[in-house]
């Protein structure tokens, strides 16, 4: 992948307008790529963004890269076959929770199961919020909506908890009001080799305005988050006295002082640990009872798609005895007509 001098995030805005409602957790993340880009060394002639249908499917317009705005839910599909066609490209998909887990759902699974060196930003604002507000796949069970006026009946998806179940290699979490931690962790899913997933908890400041004020509180974000970092210790809260701990198979908040608790009690992140279980368990805490996890979740290093794709295709060239479409036409059985 070709290097260049370095380049700033002005760099990468495009003169398109920007297009999103005001307050609107979409300009968040687009400023945070347009951050996080120049530090993973990349040319910017060498990257692309990709996405399928949605309010944050905009994006690439307003990036002075590659981009490709295609189809609802087809966003998986179209870049996985850019990254297996030029696997020097870094590829981002920008997607929805709509456009990414209902209509687009089986093509993300199996590019999370193939492990393609691509990079997902899936934008979880728990709504439809381009077509005006209907309930998604991620919209919480009882929430009222324009087709769930009675409240939903069904069970959301957890994003993290699919995409561990799709044997994904790579997970994070982060809210938009945090940009600086938004930045870091595009940049660790840019470095990571393989399929990454990067859920950015996104507020709809019109069709679900606060769907994730309880966890961003500003005040109390200590207390309701807890952020991650490999090797250190799960402690959170405003006095960082408290702490994760495992009780069997269970994970369990714990203050550090009481009921002869210690800070070597408390566990310590793993991201790398191929063994999923930790890292499912901490996907899956919610609030109140516990802090909703922040940050790399899971970040573990396993053969990739793509590397194999291009190694396959060299040893196959390597013993071919055809090279050329002329001799392919003229290869086996062949009939000359007069």
């Amino acid at each position: 992948m070709n290097t260049v001098e370095s380049y700033t995030a002005k760099e990468l805005k495009s003169s398109v307008s920007v297009k999103w409602c005001a307050g609107c957790g979409d300009h968040a993340l687009l400023n945070a790529l347009q951050r996080a880009i120049p530090e993973t060394g990349v040319a910017k002639e060498n990257v692309a963004v990709v996405s399928g249908i949605g309010c944050s499917s905009r994006l690439p317009y307003y990036m002075e890269t590659y981009g490709m705005h295609t189809i609802h839910g087809r966003a998986s599909a179209i870049a996985s076959g850019l990254k297996s066609a030029n696997p020097d490209l870094q590829v981002w998909q920008i997607t929805g929770d709509g456009d990414c887990m209902a209509i687009g759902g089986n093509h993300f699974i199996h590019a999370v199961r193939r492990n393609i060196d691509i990079n997902i930003i899936l934008f979880n604002n728990q709504i439809y919020g381009l077509t005006k507000g209907q309930y998604s796949p991620t919209s919480l069970k009882g929430q009222v909506t324009k087709t769930s006026p009675y409240g939903t009946i069904e069970q959301p998806f957890n994003p993290g908890e699919l995409v561990v179940g799709a044997h994904g290699q790579f997970f994070a979490r982060a809210i938009d009001n945090n940009i600086p931690l938004i930045k870091d962790l595009f940049v660790l899913a840019a470095k990571h080799r393989g399929t990454s997933v990067v859920e950015v908890l996104q507020n709809c400041v019109i069709f679900n305005n606060g769907a994730h004020d309880y966890i961003g509180d500003r005040n109390e974000k200590e207390n309701r988050q807890l952020f991650l970092e490999h090797g250190k210790p799960m402690i959170f809260g405003k006095n960082k006295d408290k702490g994760i701990i495992l009780n069997g198979i269970n994970l369990e908040v714990a203050t550090i002082g009481e009921n002869g608790i210690t800070e070597d009690d408390i566990l310590v992140h793993d991201a790398k640990n191929p063994n999923p279980m930790i890292h499912m368990g901490l996907i899956n805490m919610q609030t109140p009872e516990f802090p909703v996890a922040m940050g790399v979740i899971r970040d573990v290093d396993v053969e990739t798609y793509t590397d194999l794709l291009v190694q396959q295709e060299q040893e196959i060239s390597e013993k071919a005895t055809i090279h050329s479409m002329e001799e392919l036409f003229m290869s086996g059985d062949v009939y000359e007509i007069k």
